[in-house]
């Protein structure tokens, strides 16, 4: 017998007048949160927090794509789901909202308490049962990718292979909130729950490649195990760049690349005890701010006078380093590490001038590099990445998403190391393998938390000549738009969720609609 579906229980919920166009209105139907749209006539009513974090959609945007109509995106970390099915259609979600049946009767806005059931995609036409990809990396881009196989409906077999045990996990919350809570208890929530891979009969092996020959699109692990593939994605992200200076080696330095790293930073580093911490990017920033809330005593070191100047420009990045001093972190600038030294662990460091800096700790944090050691004979962007097109392709059957891969477009080559790229480059190597159209790469965001306060950056990381910074810079409320030759490459902001939602869909546009007129 066909199951019956679950009896309706309708909630008049506002005015019609009260959806504005364009705008999102929060509602609760019986237990639930929702969220209200309106384009025209048409009204869509979908679930109220993203399934990532829980942020809440009503500070969302509902905007139009070019590629996916309507949408709405996240305020938080920028999910884009279609504002009429509830299907995640950007990263950085791994789970469609429930849309709910709305009505408008006699003006008002009736809507429904059971959500519509959602449609199961059908087993992909372009894939035979007999077509096997193999993943490599256990990060956000095998993750995406893995959804985007399920979601899409492939019917040939996945075979997921990283050198972790643990199923890909978060690593965004590494350099933040993982090294406040207690290490016996503290873990990274997993991307995808373990019984994804069971419904997706994915298998998942845990092992070091060495080896990958193209042309038979096959894999050898160090222990000598064998996988063949009628595809194979790289996905095995970065490894730390480390530090060649003596005492590199002693107990107490580390680097944060990892669950297991973080486990041991939050281990072994107490409130009593003083961090020197090499490099003032947005690792290392993160890591002082963590540290810091925890009690621990932080002395940055970085090679620029300025941290994340680069990225952000003088003006936010002179915010950054004020709001970390106003937290107690010292800076020591255009200085170098020379030596680290201690007769079995670490006492402390020496400076390019001679100056002696004692600590109990040292945390390198500057940056990561391709880990493709184990490739050859592939096109290779920047330092050994992987060279890929817009559709993540390397070579035939060969394709390459998130840190270890860099990206040929636009007549340029881009190497981008965040969370969100990754997975949206997972995604579009998922739809390309299954003869799916593979969808636009989408210009890169990401986002840094420190001392509670947070910037989201958008763009390609291209050099600017001059930075517009409207609203508050000293109390973290500001818009900064970034310029080369009269061309809008960037934009950053804090406090401004709903401009950098909207412009994260399409960038382009937004630029035209609300930006451009600035310029003159």
């Amino acid at each position: 017998m066909p199951v019956s579906e679950p009896q309706q229980s309708f909630h008049d919920v506002a005015s019609v007048d009260e959806i504005e166009e364009g705008r999102v209105k929060a509602v609760t139907v019986g237990k639930h949160n929702v969220v209200l749209m309106r384009h025209g006539d048409t009204l869509h009513a979908l679930g109220g927090r993203c399934p990532h974090k829980g942020a809440p959609l009503g500070r969302g945007a509902y905007c139009k794509s070019a590629t996916y109509g309507a949408v709405l995106v996240c305020p938080w970390h920028k999910a884009v789901f279609s504002a009429e099915t509830g299907a995640v259609v950007e990263p950085i979600a791994f789970e469609a909202l429930p849309r709910y049946p709305v009505e408008v009767v006699q003006g008002r806005v009736i809507v429904g308490e059971v959500p519509i059931s959602i449609p199961v995609s059908p087993p992909s036409l372009s894939q035979g049962d007999d077509a096997h990809v193999v993943i490599l990396g256990g990060g956000a881009a095998a993750a995406s990718a893995i959804y985007t196989f399920g979601v899409e409906g492939f019917s040939g077999k996945i075979t997921l292979i990283g050198d972790e045990e643990s199923a890909p996990y978060d690593r965004t919350m590494l350099s933040k909130s993982f090294l406040l809570g207690d290490p016996s208890r503290t873990r990274a929530p997993l991307l995808l729950q373990e019984g994804y891979y069971r419904k997706h009969n994915i298998e998942r092996l845990h092992g070091r490649v060495v080896s990958l020959d193209h042309q038979e699109r096959r894999v050898t692990l160090e222990d000598g195990r064998s996988i063949q593939g009628s595809h194979i994605l790289v996905a095995t992200g970065g490894r730390p760049r480390g530090i060649d200076i003596p005492g590199a080696t002693l107990d107490g330095v580390m680097s944060l690349h990892n669950q297991a790293d973080a486990l041991q930073i939050a281990e072994k580093v107490s409130p009593d005890q003083t961090v020197v911490l090499v490099g003032g990017g947005l690792i290392g920033l993160e890591v002082a701010s963590s540290l810091r809330q925890k009690g621990v005593g932080v002395i940055v070191v970085m090679g620029e006078p300025i941290p994340m100047e680069a990225q952000l420009g003088r003006e936010v990045g002179i915010r950054l380093l004020q709001l970390h001093e106003e937290n107690s972190v010292a800076f020591i600038s255009d200085a170098q590490i020379t030596e680290i030294y201690g007769r079995e662990r670490v006492e402390g460091v020496t400076l390019d001038d001679g100056t002696s800096l004692p600590c109990t700790h040292v945390v390198v944090a500057t940056g990561v590099r391709p880990q493709s050691d184990f490739v050859d004979g592939l096109p290779q962007g920047p330092e050994g990445s992987l060279l890929t097109n817009e559709t993540m392709c390397v070579s035939p059957g060969i394709y390459a998403a998130g840190d270890v891969s860099a990206l040929k477009s636009r007549g340029h080559i881009w190497r981008i190391e965040h969370w969100r790229h990754a997975q949206a480059q997972g995604r579009i190597a998922a739809r390309s393998i299954m003869g799916l159209t593979p969808g636009k790469v989408p210009v890169p965001w990401f986002w840094t938390q420190q001392f509670g306060r947070k910037i989201e950056y958008l763009g390609w990381g291209e050099p600017f000549d001059h930075v517009m910074v409207e609203g508050d810079l000293r109390e973290f409320n500001f818009f900064a738009t970034y310029v080369l030759r009269d061309r809008v490459v960037a934009l950053a902001g804090s406090g401004y969720a709903s401009q950098m939602a909207r412009a994260a869909v399409d960038f382009e546009q937004f630029v035209k609609q609300e930006v451009s007129n600035n310029l003159v």
